[in-house]
Parts: C-alpha cells; structure tokens; sequence
C-alpha cells in the first residue's frame, strides 16, 4: 500500500490526488498546504466575478472528500515547518505542486515606488489570501497603468473598472469591497509591449471588459496598424483572430462619455516609473515596432502615461524549495516525466506536478494532463517505493512533533464561518481576510 503525499492542493495538486486514486486501488493520500485553506489560485486567483471559473472548486472538493485523500492544511513545508526530508521519511513518495510562487520583474528604475505593485500582490489583496496587506492600493490614485496584456491583467483592469454594486454579491472580503467601491480611479490603461496578435488574453476576457456598466473601452487604431497581422488576420490561430476581431471593433466605434475609461496600448515598453513626491506619478514607455522574427525593437521614441497606481502582470515565476534542486533559469525543479533529477540522475520517491514543473504556462485544464504524466511515472516506480519502511500514519507522526494540521472539518468550519460572516453583512459567502480569523475559525468551530 502506497503512501504518498501531495505538496499543494491547488488544480495540479488535486488533479494529482485525483490520479492517483483512480489508478491505483489501494494508495493513500495526504494533500499538504500552507495555508488552511484548499483550492490554490481557483481561491486565491480567480476574480471574484468570474463564478463559472471558481465553481470548479466543486470539482476539486470532490476529489479531497475522496475516502482515501486526506487534506491537511496550515502545514508548511521547508524552513519552518516539515523539512522535505522528513517528508521523505513519512512517505514512500512524495510530489510538490507547489505552483510559481512569484513575479517577474521589469527591471527598470522606480520599479519599487510606493503604488507600484504586482498584479498578484493586488489580486491577492482583494481575494482575501491571508498573506496580503491593505497598503491603499487605490487610495489617493486617480489613474492607473497595467503593464502587462494577458489574463490577469485584463482581470485586475476589469476589477479597477467595477463598482460596489457589481462587487457585492462577489465572496471579496469587506475591507476590499469598501476600498473599491470608494475608488476615485477613473482612467486605467492596459499597455503591452507587443502587438493584438501576440497578446496572451483570451478573447472571453477581453470582450468583458465591454460589458462594463458605465465603461469606455478605446483602442488607437494607429496601434493596431503596427502589427503586421492587423490588416489580414486570416492567417492566425483563431483565438488570435477573435482578439484582433474585438479590439477592432473598439478601434473603429464612436467615443463614448462614461465614468470610467479603459484604454488599451500596444507596442509599447516600460523603461522607467517616475516619481513625484516620493511615489509613482508615471510611467516612461519607449514605442516598440515589430523586428520581423516574431519580437520587437525600440524606436527611441518615448511617451509618459500619468499613473499613480502602477500594476506590473507580466508572468509568474517559480521559487526555490529547500531540499530540492531548483534550475534558476527556468524557475523550475529539473525532472524527466515528473521523476525529479538531482545532478542528472532520478531521485527515488520524488516528483513534481504542474507550474514547478513545466513553469506558469497554460490553463487550468493544462494541470489534469501534467499530473497524469507524473502519476504514471511514479506508480511505474511503486514496486520500489513500496519496499522502504515508513509510518503506519503520517499524521501520527507529525502531531507527535508539534504539526497541528486543520483537517477537512476544519476547513468546512471556515466555510461556515464565512457564510455567517456574508449573512451579517448582507451578501453572500464573504472571505475571512487573514490567518488569526481563518484558524480561529478552523479550530474553534470544527466538528
């Protein structure tokens, strides 16, 4: 019988979970997390309006109820918490989907300014991810610049454009809702570096930000011209012919008067956030034209766009784990089908799933596969695995040296707790925002 633990209880790692199951009658698995609370970024990285996408938590709750998955959250793992090598001792395997913890960088000067954030700093922030801090990301800010031209980015310009009275029946926690919904952020620019044919959105997303009630939506036609594909799309892939479809549409519309405009900017790259009175006042773009090879070159032209709120969504990258090998370049653990590599040779009992592994590419759906991979390997592997002595309850194990974990009934308790806490404000379902109200609530109320 086959013990494994699952690092992240994220899509990949329940997808893992999942796997293993399905194809092996007899394993046992514990899904390990940091946090009390299940899901991954389905929680923490959804936006809150975006219903059908967050409902796939169903989905993952299904396979964490499973009789032989166990969850276990609040339990963290490297300096800390759980050494990865006293997992190993627990385990006959173990597998980290852990994600890409962090953001790239711009590199450019005044990349730190106060108002300057990470898209993810501020998608955490209004998602209630108890790490977050309120630091006012709004307050004070009249205009806003999102660097950056794919998904998240379309997600936190749309959240910067919604009102109160679209937000409310959304699980976003209060203190978040408040700050919105008082927000003087009235002009948000969406800048790429690149052109409509090369930007990551899905045309679903970009079309939303349309939809908007009392919203904007300008393109500059000039802009769209500089890419080569603009006048005739035929021959891109159709999700990028839809894009150019739509942002065509807006280019070619009447200007319209409403509170809040979005303008979308192309083929144009950040070279430096400017300051005023110690914090962001602009940021300094250089116009790029394409180079012919699919990337762009600076014209040595330049145009500052006012932001006092500066949003930086320009990808993921993976972090370090202690105990394991980390290929610095690709921000990835090495491996071979999910079989993690230490100097180029297999390490027994060790494996990675999803962002960690292949790095922060695809959709949600790009996890099952990912994971089904790694499954695969490691139970070609299990005749081994299953050799090595370890404990007959790894739970067992970790209370006795001081890990309490919260369980699935605690983390039921939250659910609840975050039902009674929406019913006394007058919404729905409203998030617990930081740790002492999550695991006062876990372990307080838990049956």
């Amino acid at each position: 019988m086959l013990r494994i633990a699952v690092v992240g209880s994220g899509p990949s790692g329940c997808y893992t979970a999942q796997s293993l199951v399905q194809q092996d009658p007899d394993a046992l698995v514990d899904v390990l997390d940091r946090l009390p609370c299940p899901y991954g970024l389905v929680r923490y990285g959804v936006a809150p309006d975006h219903e059908k996408i967050k409902s796939l938590q169903n989905n993952l709750r299904t396979v964490l109820e499973h009789e032989r998955v166990r969850f276990l959250g609040g339990v963290q793992i490297g300096p800390g918490g759980v050494p990865t090598t006293r997992l190993r001792d627990l385990y006959h395997a173990v597998v980290y989907c852990v994600g890409a913890a962090t953001d790239r960088h711009l590199g450019v000067p005044g990349e730190d300014l106060p108002g300057s954030w990470s898209a993810t700093e501020f998608v955490s922030w209004y998602s209630a991810h108890p790490d977050s801090v309120d630091d006012g990301f709004v307050l004070g800010a009249r205009s806003a610049v999102v660097i950056g031209i794919g998904n998240v980015a379309v997600d936190v310009t749309r959240m910067l454009a919604r009102g109160t009275a679209e937000l409310s029946p959304t699980d976003m926690p209060q203190a978040a809702l408040t700050a919105l919904g008082a927000s003087r952020v009235t002009e948000v620019s969406m800048v790429g570096r690149r052109g409509p044919s090369q930007a990551r959105f899905t045309t679903k997303e970009l079309r939303e930000l349309g939809t908007l009630p009392d919203t904007a939506v300008s393109v500059d036609p000039a802009e769209l011209a500089l890419d080569p594909a603009y006048a005739d799309p035929s021959g891109l892939p159709a999700p990028q012919r839809r894009n150019i479809e739509a942002l065509r549409a807006w280019a070619e519309a009447p200007p319209q008067d409403a509170r809040h405009r979005i303008r979308l900017r192309f083929f144009l790259r950040p070279v430096e956030l400017l300051a005023e009175a110690g914090r962001v006042s602009a940021v300094r773009f250089e116009r790029t034209a394409p180079d012919g090879r699919g990337a762009v070159t600076g014209t040595g032209r330049y145009e500052d766009i006012e932001a006092q709120l500066v949003l930086r969504s320009v990808g993921y990258r993976g972090v370090p784990l202690e105990g394991l090998p980390f290929d610095t370049t690709t921000g990835t653990v090495p491996h071979s089908e999910g079989r993690v590599l230490r100097e180029g040779r297999v390490a027994p009992g060790e494996y990675v799933a999803g962002w960690i592994k292949r790095g922060p590419t695809g959709v949600i759906g790009t996890n099952r596969p990912c994971a089904k991979e790694t499954v695969t390997s490691l139970l070609e592997d299990a005749a081994v695995l299953v050799r090595r002595e370890v404990a007959q309850d790894p739970l067992t194990a970790l209370r006795a040296e001081g890990v309490e974990p919260v369980e699935w009934p605690g983390w039921c308790a939250i659910e609840r707790a975050e039902a009674e806490l929406g019913a006394s404000l007058g919404r729905g379902v409203v998030k617990l925002p930081d740790w002492e109200s999550l695991l006062g609530a876990a372990h307080h109320n838990a049956l």
